[in-house]
């Protein structure tokens, strides 16, 4: 595990042994780094490309703070870009801690990278401090349109305390397409593949280190939320990731991890298609389909009990619906 100190931009390591020390910790313990922020590690994956994990656990709980979704921050010679911002304000305040004790650089944006709750009620803490708020416009409606229901949830759920100050923000900039972000010295590529995992979600790639921040996109030992998807944009996305020269993914939920997380993501979509649109030929009924959608590979996946029942279900719909249209 790379040391505390490793975080710290008053003590770096050498540079000639980041590439030891980054593989070392990365083979050890998938790069966690026990310095904690917004509720979970900060990892750098790469130099000057951190991670602020989410909670292991998936769900938003009293005991984990809401803290699920993962969070990052990439640092330039003339800025820092954050992309995604936690659950509260309390957690975006935190996340820009983080980046304090990192590096004396400004953050000049926060990108959030799709409309989900873990990922975007943070950005209160950003637009208190006059940072602009990046959001494709279709995500950005999505979250104008339901975000202030999920945010009553949250505070039913946390408790008024770990949510204050919280509200649902206004996107400050919003965008259609695939565009290069060149705010911090180093071009960073925010990639929209039109309707994917969701509308308007996006990922973050820098190419000089090619790391990837997956948003809603990828997420590792964690079951992906197919409710809101169009699953061949997504099948389409993630092709394009496979043609990038990826050396680390930063996911939604769950470890940083290498470039083979694209093809265990696209098995776990292709199987609940298969196995959907298998229940459907054999006359099951829709009640039914949750028990018997069963994927042996997913079984150990955070959410299979409760988010893989429920994708069963949508796919099993959309098979329905996509016959009764032939």
């Amino acid at each position: 595990m790379l040391p505390t100190a490793a975080l710290s931009p008053s003590n770096p390591p050498a540079r000639g042994t980041w590439a030891a020390a980054l593989l070392v910790a990365c083979l050890v313990s998938a790069c966690a780094a026990p310095r904690a922020a917004g509720g979970g590690a900060v990892v750098e994956v790469a130099p000057d490309i951190y991670m602020v994990q989410g909670a292991a656990d998936g769900e938003p709980a009293p005991a984990n703070r809401g803290r699920v979704g993962n969070a990052g921050f990439i640092v330039g010679p003339a800025g820092v870009v954050a992309i995604d911002s936690g659950t509260s304000y309390r957690q975006g305040v935190a996340l820009l801690e983080a980046i304090g004790r990192a590096t004396e650089q400004p953050v000049r944006a926060l990108i959030i990278t799709h409309a989900r709750q873990e990922f975007l009620f943070g950005a209160a803490a950003f637009r208190e401090r006059g940072i602009p708020i990046h959001m494709h416009l279709r995500a950005s409606r999505l979250m104008a349109a339901r975000c202030e229901r999920c945010l009553k949830n949250l505070r039913e759920l946390l408790g008024e305390d770990e949510m204050q100050g919280t509200a649902v923000i206004k996107v400050d900039r919003e965008f259609e397409a695939s565009h290069t972000l060149a705010l911090i010295g180093r071009p960073l590529r925010v990639l929209y593949f039109g309707h994917s995992s969701g509308p308007g979600d996006v990922a973050v790639y820098d190419e000089r280190s090619g790391v990837l921040f997956a948003g809603g996109l990828l997420d590792e030992g964690h079951i992906p939320d197919v409710q809101d998807s169009d699953l061949p944009g997504w099948q389409h996305a993630l092709a394009e990731f496979r043609a990038l020269p990826l050396t680390r993914i930063v996911p939604g939920h769950g470890r940083a991890v290498g470039a083979p997380l694209v093809a265990t993501v696209e098995r776990y979509l292709l199987q609940l298609q298969a196995g959907a649109e298998s229940l459907l030929n054999a006359g099951t009924s829709l009640r039914e389909v949750p028990d018997a959608l069963q994927l042996a590979e997913f079984k150990d996946w955070r959410q299979y009990d409760t988010t893989h029942r429920r994708n069963a279900s949508v796919m099993f719909l959309r098979a329905e619906q996509a016959l009764l249209a032939r």
